[in-house]
Parts: structure tokens; sequence; C-alpha cells
């Protein structure tokens, strides 16, 4: 079935030069297809299906949330102010053993309207119920990378049939792609991330990993192995692939060398870095070094919110402080990593920018706001004072998914009412 052809009139839009630099213009964007036809109107002989008016309102692309568990929107505010085991081990994975997979679709898709609220068109989720985000995702109209979390204990055999099923099943989806997902070297043995090594040269899927995300993986990884997580994950091969690596907190300037000479892209993911008492991942020297850094925002268990708006400012402000620096990652490198960094981390093809021939995942944002006034500084707007309130209508592959902030094919009433049952006695 043929998408809609649609014209967004009159709008300002926010567009990377070849230099790397943002600019904002004057747009009337034509979409055909599910993809921009031009940023300059409607070619000859367009005729849209619909205007969607622009006035007022700034056109970025959709962001892209790198790493996150979107189920866990079940366990928000339910374990905070502890240590980073207690929160794991002892609050969050006993919780896990009781969900149904019924559960996690409504947790899923709860946090698939906060995506939506906030600007965020893709995400990439590590997941423990196969079939589960796609369908959420479908639900929604957004664009999902899937990765079934594998484990190298009892059942790591299974979970990576249930990962193979997955991509089966989803593989000729155009909203939806999978990866391999070893879920981190503390739960997975080297014989069994040696195996996942194996299945990601046999399939070309690419992995996502938890990388160095805590003083204790990394003390345990030298005690263990006598190396690094970093040095240990390229020991056993992992890193010859193409690889997601999430948090990269611990990271030694070794480290940060490897990552970038094997081309390892990492998830940023402040807010719950900070929340875990995890620690700053030095975003600085990884950008220095070429890294191709994005942004996360961890599962709502660990962070409380699926807010990219929040991240970006986070991202921003954590170096500043840190290296005591104010010119220290800039508010352009910051939103960068929010969208095309992001859609190359996930192997989006033209995902991350308004251009012609690019996909059409596009968020309108209302410019009518305090937190774009005085007006004309809208690119350090998004990074340092919007809060994702001011999005207005999102698109996804050039089908609107939220509408002036409705939700177009999602009953939020009914998500409301199934979330508060499954959680009623927790």
């Amino acid at each position: 079935m043929n998408k809609p052809k649609l014209l967004i009139q009159n709008t300002r839009a926010l567009v990377r030069s070849a230099d790397g630099t943002y600019t904002e213009i004057d747009a009337n964007i034509a979409i055909e297809n599910g993809v921009i036809l031009s940023m300059e109107g409607a070619p000859e002989g367009f005729v849209p299906d619909r205007v969607i008016d622009g006035e007022g309102k700034l056109c970025i692309p959709g962001l892209v949330n790198s790493h996150t568990h979107l189920y866990m929107s079940l366990f928000r505010n339910a374990a905070d102010d502890v240590a980073f085991d207690e929160w794991l081990f002892q609050r969050i994975l006993p919780k896990e053993e009781t969900l149904t997979p019924e559960d996690a679709y409504w947790g899923t898709l709860l946090s698939c309207m906060e995506l939506l609220r906030t600007g965020t068109t893709s995400f990439c989720d590590m997941h423990m119920f196969p079939g589960i985000p796609a369908r959420a995702a479908r639900k929604a109209g957004l664009r999902a990378v899937v990765s079934r979390g594998l484990t190298g204990s009892d059942g790591g055999e299974r979970r990576i049939a249930e990962a193979l099923s997955e991509w089966e099943e989803w593989k000729h989806d155009p909203l939806v792609t999978c990866m391999l997902a070893p879920h981190a070297i503390y739960t997975c043995d080297e014989p069994f991330l040696r195996r996942v090594v194996k299945l990601a040269g046999e399939t070309g899927l690419p992995i996502h990993t938890h990388l160095a995300e805590s003083v204790k993986e990394s003390v345990d990884c030298y005690r263990e192995h006598g190396c690094s997580p970093a040095e240990y994950l390229d020991r056993v091969g992992i890193l010859e692939h193409k690889t997601l690596a999430a948090h990269c907190v611990q990271l030694s300037e070794a480290d940060i060398r490897l990552l970038a000479k094997r081309g390892v892209s990492v998830a940023h993911n402040p807010k719950s870095n900070l929340k875990l008492a995890n620690g700053v991942a030095p975003v600085h020297r990884m950008l220095e070094q070429g890294v191709n850094v994005c942004l996360g925002t961890d599962g709502p268990g660990s962070n409380n919110a699926q807010n990219l708006f929040s991240e970006m400012s986070f991202a921003c402000l954590l170096p500043k402080g840190m290296e005591h620096d104010g010119a220290v990652v800039s508010a352009e490198q910051v939103f960068a990593m929010a969208t095309e960094n992001g859609a190359r981390a996930l192997s989006l093809d033209r995902v991350g920018r308004l251009e012609a021939g690019w996909q059409a995942d596009i968020v309108l944002l209302d410019l009518r706001n305090p937190t774009f006034c005085p007006p004309g500084r809208n690119l350090r707007a998004l990074c340092y004072s919007a809060s994702g309130n001011e999005v207005d209508t999102v698109l996804v592959g050039g089908e609107v998914v939220l509408d002036h902030g409705k939700f177009v094919n999602i009953d939020e009433e009914e998500v409301y009412y199934n979330v508060a049952k499954i959680t009623k006695d927790w």
C-alpha cells in the first residue's frame, strides 16, 4: 500500500551541512513513499494527500534512542536510591521473573508513548520477550532495532534460538531490524561469547552489549582475565563485528583507542549512569579519538524516563562540569549523537537528517513556547532548555504517528489501564 503524499508547509528546518554544522532554513518539505522528496516545496505534478501547516514550527530529524529496555517502564520509580548491584540483582531481576509476555507488551507500549511524545522515532531495545518490542513498535508506528538479551547461564541456547527466530520473523519488515545481544561479560562466559561471535559471522547481524558500566565489572574482569572489559571483548572476537556498546563509563585511554580502532559505536546513557552511581563516561575523549558516540536513555527502571531531550542536556552539561571547561562537547555534537550518530550505530539507512532522499522521520516542535524564546537560538534550545513538551507532530517513514499531540495508533487509556492492573500489587 502506498503511503500518503505529504507537504509540510512554511516551516523552519534544522539541516546538517557538509562540514557537520547545523543551520536553519525556511522549508516546504515534500514527502512521498516515506521519503523526503524535496526540502524546497512540491515538485511539478506533486499533489499532496495532506498539507501540514508548519507555521511557527521547527522541523528536526526524529531522535534515535540507541540503548533502552522498554518493557521496564513497569519498574519506573520502583527501585530508586540504591546501589547498582542491589538495584539489578535484588530489585529488578526478581520482578522480571514474574512478567508475562503480555505484561511486557503493555510496558513496552507505554514506553513507546513516551518516546513519541518526546520526539524519538527510532529505538534500540535489549529485551527478554521475543517479538514483543517489534509488535509494540509496529502498533505505535516507531522504527525499532530489537535484540533479545543473551546470557550464557542456564537457558542460553534457548535464548539464542529465540533471537534467531525473532530475526526470521521480522527481517522483511521495513521498520524492524535485529541485533545479537550478549548481555554483558558478567552474565556470559567465554564459550558463550565465542558462540555469539560465530553467529554474528554466519548471520551478518550486528552486536549490542553492555560494556564497562561499573567499577565492579572492571575490577572483576582484571582479576579473572587480566585485562579490561573492552580488551576482553576484543580478545574473544566480539569487536571484530559491528558492535554497539552501551555505557562505556570505566574506560582507559587504551580502551578508547581500541574502540576507535575497531569502529565500535558507544551508546552514552548519562542519566542512568548517574542514578546507579556508576560514574560519567569520558565522552569528550571518545569524540576526540573518533569514536561514534550516540545517545540512549537505558531502561525506565534505571532512568525513570525515556526522554532524549533530558539526555541531551545532561550529555552537554556533564563534560563541562567534569573537565571544568565550558567549551567541551558542544550542542551540535550532542544533537548529532541523538540523531545521525545513533542511526549510524543502528545501521539505519538514510535516517537522522532532513535531506532529500532520506527517510521522512520528522519531528515538529512548537516554537511558540518559552523554551524557544528569544527566537533564533533553536539548536542550543534543543539541548539546554527544551523539555520535549514542545513536540507537536511526529512522522516515521512518512506516516503521521503523533498528530498535534494525539496518538494516531494507540489508545492511551487502554495502556494506562493495563499497566495499572499489572503493577497493582507490586
